[in-house]
């Protein structure tokens, strides 16, 4: 099992499945529209979050959907760095931070983050150094093929599994590289990333195959347009289908979930825990 040293002396436990909010403080997020884009709102949006079970909170200020404009460094900032600090004087939570920009990383943790979650996995230029200069911050490396404006157009792998793991495996090495340990990192397949709905799906399936690469697996699957394509569903009708791929990610191995609907999540995440780990209250 694995536990994840985080800064100011803490660990996050991943022996069960841990619920991670996802915080959008962008206007132009495919899953809320912006709902909770001025700070003030994406802070309260946070902390109910934390109520409704969310063990992490995943902050984001840019939209990586298909198609999102570039963000400005100084606009990123703008949208993150409040949010972050104005949680962390409300909460000991774990903090992340969902950026491909360097100088966000630093500063979302010199402000308070605890993780760094980026779906370009420290390929933008510095982002290898940033996270080696925090040895006590832990990384997620996302798979994406492509970049975000264009990365559906047409994806192709030669064998889709071993195709993601050959890219692990190199991004592992450049960590490895630079001083960042391999007990910190996080591995995140890329759900729509690059990845035709038959690709997205195959992913699903074959999940736990990850497993042998003996890191932490994040599965972010949340409201995606897999589930939209397959079931003719709207964005706000894909709660069902969600909840089904969360389970199914946390059976086949996953030790983070990163989504939208937290309470409903963790309520399933409860029952399923409690089947196979026995009931501790």
């Amino acid at each position: 099992m694995f536990q994840l040293s985080l800064p100011r002396g803490r660990t996050l436990d991943l022996q069960r499945p841990q619920v991670m909010g996802i915080v959008n403080a962008t206007p132009d997020s495919f899953s809320d529209g912006g709902k909770f884009y001025k700070n003030d709102s994406a802070v309260n949006q946070a902390l109910m979050l934390l109520e409704q079970g969310a063990s992490i909170l995943d902050i984001g200020g840019e939209s990586t959907r298909p198609g999102a404009a570039d963000v400005t460094l100084n606009e990123e900032l703008d949208r993150v760095i409040p949010v972050i600090e104005a949680i962390r004087a409300k909460s000991e939570c774990v903090i992340s931070i969902d950026t491909s920009k360097a100088e966000v990383m630093k500063q979302a943790v010199l402000a308070g983050a605890d993780i760094i979650n980026d779906v370009r996995a420290l390929q933008e230029e510095g982002c290898l150094e940033v996270a080696a200069e925090f040895s006590d911050v832990p990384v997620c490396l996302m798979h994406m093929q492509g970049q975000p404006r264009t990365m559906q157009l047409d994806p192709k792998y030669d064998h889709l599994i071993n195709d993601i793991k050959a890219f692990f495996e190199s991004r592992i090495t450049a960590c490895e590289r630079v001083g960042i340990e391999r007990s910190r990192l996080i591995l995140d397949p890329g759900f729509g990333f690059g990845k035709s709905l038959p690709h997205n799906f195959e992913l699903l399936g074959k999940f736990n195959q990850f497993s042998d690469l003996n890191l932490p697996l994040l599965a972010g699957l949340s409201r995606k347009s897999m589930f939209g394509n397959l079931l003719n569903r709207d964005t706000s009708e894909r709660l069902a289908a969600s909840l089904a791929g969360a389970l199914l990610c946390a059976q086949k191995g996953a030790h983070i979930i990163r989504v939208h609907d937290v309470r409903e999540t963790s309520d399933v995440l409860q029952v399923w825990s409690a089947a196979n780990h026995g009931v501790t209250k």
